[in-house]
């Protein structure tokens, strides 16, 4: 990520970037140490919010009015609803969100307005810290569960089964193919899962959900392609916001 990567510059690097011509703007990734099948890393939801952030930096690397920066990802979460399951680490709602809050906060009290956090990790405790600390520091959030933004993703995602399935595997085999056991993920049968209705019905738990194995959705359907298109959709998404953050005074 040479060129992007906000904490591989020196500190006088970062002095100039208040004073030059081009606006600086700040990505800041948000993640989870968290199972995704037997086949996906743990830091999947992380993998997927800092690919996004990099492609929106490469994009914009040549606008003559913003300078796009990624900062250090935040890798842990909250991520109860796996527990079961060996590899999850949770941390509680009121540290994430004041964690999220005191490092926008710091780079605001620095000079830097124009921060926008974005977050792959959708377990709705989590999400709801995320959205309570962006509000509290001012900041920009690519909110990916707006309904507008969710119909622009694929019919995997729209289902909400889509926990280490299609969608989300797809994007892991675009950007790190490495990470994936393919030989197990070739012989995973779909399993359907809305968690969406599953969490409206009080279930809290993969394994009552009838995620017995840490995931839903289709896994053995993903495709480098398809993780290809998704991030082009999600970095769309994402300048959008940017653009739209780096407009504010």
């Amino acid at each position: 990520m040479t060129g992007f990567a906000f904490a591989e510059l020196t500190s006088p690097q970062v002095g100039e970037l208040l004073t030059a011509a081009r606006r600086p703007v700040l990505l800041l990734p948000v993640g989870s140490v968290e199972p995704h099948g037997p086949h996906g890393p743990l830091r999947t939801d992380e993998l997927i919010s800092t690919g996004v952030c990099e492609r929106a930096a490469r994009r914009l690397a040549g606008d003559p009015e913003l300078r796009v920066l990624v900062l250090p990802a935040l890798a842990y979460g909250v991520t109860r609803y796996s527990a079961a399951f060996p590899g999850a680490v949770s941390i509680s709602e009121d540290t994430l969100c004041g964690l999220v809050t005191d490092v926008c906060q710091s780079l605001v009290d620095g000079g830097f307005r124009h921060i926008v956090v974005v977050n792959n990790h959708l377990e709705p405790e989590h999400v709801a810290a995320i959205r309570r600390a962006v509000a509290a520091a001012g900041v920009g959030y690519l909110d990916i569960l707006r309904r507008a933004n969710a119909e622009r993703l694929t019919e995997e995602f729209r289902s909400a089964s889509c926990h280490g399935g299609r969608y989300e595997t797809s994007l892991v085999l675009a950007d790190r193919p490495d990470l994936v056991d393919t030989g197990v993920m070739a012989r995973l049968p779909e399993v359907h899962v809305d968690m969406a209705a599953e969490i409206r019905a009080g279930r809290t738990d993969f394994v009552a959900m009838g995620m017995d194995r840490a995931y839903c959705g289709a896994p053995a359907e993903a495709t480098p392609d398809e993780g290809q298109s998704t991030f082009d959709k999600l970095t769309e998404m994402l300048v959008e916001v940017i653009r739209e953050v780096a407009g504010r005074r």
